[in-house]
């Protein structure tokens, strides 16, 4: 399916009583590309879990295109086209690399498992290797790739670099920057890597305390040195 806008409204959720998120609003536009960021522990990880479906909603409403999936479950959120790549590179770990992958082929034919060896071509490398025997560099590949096959038009990346080697890295961002500048999903990134998230998205919201304290574009936010200082700790972007 070809990608479609996310829209937010005004959306407050968290874990039972407690509220993480607190009046959230954004959107993204079909195609485009949003960096959110942000310290540890203000509120990233629980917005993309909502997003999915995995968090208490207390208000708010979330958009995927022209429907409203504010109460669908994860499962009906999943098949209308958001794919969600969480922290915990959730593989199988009895499974090896081409099984984890015809996993999300849903209903595609098993051919288009070469799509994800284009994309990746260290899991063609270790196809018949376990989930549980690969790097954790390789896990966040097979993964990402496992999602991306079920063809999401909005796809969620939530710290996709955390503790890989550089050359991970890179070849990570190159592939998340050729499936954003194929026009066929929108692409919401959660990075620490701050750098790597600027140069890859259009658009960026900083959120402090589970609400948005910065939004704009990350040549604005490389230029407000205060607001880089104050949001994110640190001193300066290059």
């Amino acid at each position: 399916m070809p990608a479609t806008t996310l829209s937010v409204e005004n959306l407050s959720a968290g874990y039972g009583p407690t509220r993480i998120l607190e009046s959230i609003s954004f959107s993204v536009a079909a195609g485009h590309r949003l960096a959110v960021l942000g310290r540890n522990g203000m509120g990233k990880t629980t917005l993309f879990a909502t997003l999915a479906g995995q968090t208490r909603r207390y208000e708010g409403r979330i958009l995927l295109g022209e429907t409203d999936i504010s109460s669908a479950p994860s499962a009906t959120r999943a098949r209308g086209g958001l794919g969600y790549v969480p922290q915990t590179r959730d593989v199988f770990p009895s499974l090896d690399v081409e099984e984890n992958l015809i996993v999300g082929l849903k209903n595609r034919s098993k051919d288009a498992i070469e799509e994800a060896y284009a994309m990746f071509p260290r899991l063609k490398e270790r196809r018949k290797n376990l989930g549980s025997q690969l790097s954790g560099g390789e896990q966040q590949m097979l993964t990402t790739a496992r999602t991306i096959l079920g063809r999401p038009s909005v796809l969620l990346l939530d710290e996709p670099l955390e503790g890989l080697a550089p050359v991970i890295c890179e070849e990570l961002m190159v592939a998340f920057s050729g499936l954003a500048a194929s026009g066929e999903m929108t692409i919401l990134l959660v990075e620490q890597r701050i750098q790597s998230a600027l140069d890859f998205a259009d658009e960026v919201i900083v959120l402090e305390r589970g609400r948005i304290a910065w939004s704009g574009t990350p040549a604005a936010l490389s230029a407000d040195q205060e607001a880089v200082e104050r949001l994110l700790g640190v001193g300066g972007l290059h």
